[in-house]
């Protein structure tokens, strides 16, 4: 059973980023924006006390945007 379990978590941390390698620039900077600015945000609002969920939202859709105009 653990040897199972190791193989789905292996796969399940490869996948994605084998995913990545046929994105454009413009999409993989679009991803990346988002992925970092989810977390910033939702870090940044559990800290002051906010909700997360909703910091990470809006961090996500800054950081995706972000990562769309910088790749452009």
């Amino acid at each position: 059973m653990k040897k199972i379990t190791y193989l789905i978590l292996v796969a399940l941390m490869v996948l994605p980023i084998a995913g990545c390698t046929n994105m454009s620039r413009t999409q993989q900077g679009t991803l990346s924006g988002g992925v970092i600015g989810g977390a910033a945000g939702a870090g940044i609002t559990a800290i002051a006390g906010g909700n997360p969920w909703v910091g990470g939202a809006i961090g996500a859709g800054a950081g995706a945007l972000t990562g769309y105009m910088i790749s452009k």
